[in-house]
């Protein structure tokens, strides 16, 4: 699983511009009214050989400055229980105010390791404002402009230096399959793990979970043998009226990254929607296996064939172009389909790391090449020689050498892919695809 990374602080410090800077990207929307960052934003970081994820908190509230030390408090509980690092992001052109000073008391208190980033050093001047920050209590300010760039690279480089070693206890945990059940609030998520693990918690075990990390529960019943990824945290939220969204994403984080496949629950009674896309989303980025559970469909009144075919279409529509998943219609509460959603995430584990030998990949996959060979490029003709699947890979993984590999693009890739589906099954787990020079 990896390590977590979230950015925290009081509203315009810059959170989202030091995200964007942070991962070289423009994910974030940047602006200066406070509480732009409504969607919340996560990206994989690889500084130095080490790999991280950093999730952009965001999530001040725009129309009542009342509500905004009560979603601050909620932004930095969520970060402590979740993260592994945290950064303060307070403002050097306004130096110290009354909320960082309660943020600063609250993750003082915190196990966390928390790096004080004093942002907005656009120029000279402002350096002479940095250390005001020390009155926080947080050890030394890094000061950094995230609209230039100044001091991110250091600020990077201590990141991975405060990150904590890695525990070795998944490494015994990785010829069990690990299930994680995500989705938005209310899909019922909490109904199904409780159909899975009910009364007879006698065949539950707790192999780990401290604050930080997901709960490993084993599940040996009924000829199942898996640990479900628990994400209690995501269950029943109180009501949240301005960003329920944020609570969920970020705790599906953890889950998603410790599991082999996950189960994604969308609610029949109102259908797939954007925050379902976006845990998907998620789902897609960390290359897991994906079951989608169709929950609730004890509550819908047209389970005719036409129907159950209408919905599974704009399920696969709306989580395109990744399609080649299983679709389970059922009911947690009333159990109906429940052992089916298993059989099936056990299927998709085992599709996961299913290996084809090398002679059956020539084989099959140079007669699909000859009958549709990549498009010449600029009069260039390419050659695709050989074909392996690389060994021991958590993805299935397939390596093509041939002799032009950077102009073979991704229509062909995905023609590729399409074959490899066809002649092998590898339902529900996404897979790669390499060009290497031969």
């Amino acid at each position: 699983m990896g390590q977590l990374v979230a950015i925290v602080g009081r509203p315009n410090v810059g959170k989202s511009t030091l995200f964007n800077r942070l991962t070289q990207s423009r994910t974030a929307i940047v602006d200066e009214t406070a509480g732009t960052t409504r969607d919340r934003q996560y990206v994989k970081v690889d500084w130095n050989g080490k790999e991280f994820s950093i999730v952009d908190t965001g999530g001040g509230v725009v129309n009542s400055e009342d509500i905004f030390e009560g979603e601050i408090n909620k932004q930095v509980a969520l970060a402590i229980e979740q993260a592994d690092e945290i950064l303060f992001v307070v403002d050097a052109m306004n130096g110290v105010t009354d909320l960082d000073d309660h943020v600063a008391e609250i993750l003082r208190k915190s196990q966390k390791p928390v790096l004080l980033v004093a942002n907005k050093v656009d120029g000279n001047e402002w350096i002479y404002n940095v250390p005001e920050f020390y009155s926080l209590g947080l050890g030394d300010p890094w000061p950094v402009s995230a609209i230039n760039g100044y001091g991110t690279g250091d600020l990077l480089d201590e990141v991975v230096n405060k990150l904590p070693e890695k525990d070795d206890e998944e490494d015994e945990l990785d010829d069990i399959p690990k299930f994680a059940i995500v989705g938005r609030p209310n899909a019922g998520k909490s109904s199904l793990i409780n159909a899975f693990i009910g009364e007879e918690r006698n065949i539950v075990t707790n192999i780990a979970g401290t604050t930080r990390d997901s709960i490993y529960t084993r599940y040996n019943k009924f000829g199942f043998d898996f640990y479900l990824v628990d994400t209690a945290g995501i269950r029943k939220k109180t009501k949240v009226n301005e960003d329920i969204e944020y609570y969920s994403v970020i705790r599906s984080i953890r889950a998603i990254e410790a599991s082999d496949v996950c189960i994604l629950m969308i609610d029949a009674t109102r259908g797939i929607e954007a925050q379902d896309s976006n845990i998907f989303s998620l789902i897609q980025r960390n290359k897991k296996g994906l079951v989608v559970c169709v929950n609730k469909w004890d509550l819908v009144e047209d389970k005719s064939q036409s129907a159950v075919k209408h919905f599974e279409e704009a399920i696969r529509n709306r989580l395109a172009p990744f399609s080649d998943f299983p679709i389970i219609f059922g009911s947690a509460l009333t159990k109906q389909r429940i052992y089916k959603v298993l059989e099936t995430a056990v299927e998709v584990y085992q599709n996961r790391r299913r290996e084809v030998p090398t002679h059956q990949l020539n084989t099959v996959l140079q007669e699909d090449i000859a009958a549709y060979p990549p498009p010449a490029n600029k009069g260039k003709y390419i050659k695709i020689k050989y074909i392996t699947m690389l060994k021991g890979s958590k993805i299935p993984t397939f390596i093509f050498f041939c002799n032009l590999p950077q102009w073979v693009k991704e229509p062909y890739r995905r023609y590729l892919e399409n074959k490899i589906r066809s002649h092998w099954d590898f339902h529900g787990t996404p897979i790669n695809i390499f060009m290497r020079e031969k």
